[in-house]
């Protein structure tokens, strides 16, 4: 499953995960991607798509 949103672009990000010392290592967040049977341009279509843009209602969601 590809960890990016097809509406909105939101990816996987990388940083650093800090302990109580400060000793860092690195680490990732990725989005709550979900695949989805949307309508897309008149057709229907499965697609991956973030939750954000779910609830937003960028999205149509197919019956």
């Amino acid at each position: 499953m590809s960890r990016k949103c097809e509406i909105c672009g939101k990816g996987v990000i990388s940083g650093a995960q800090y302990s109580h010392s400060h000793r860092a290592s690195k680490r990732t967040w990725a989005p709550n991607i979900k695949k989805v049977r949307a309508v897309v341009k008149g057709a229907t279509k499965s697609v991956h798509v973030c939750t954000r843009c779910l609830r937003s209602g960028k999205v149509e969601r197919a019956i």
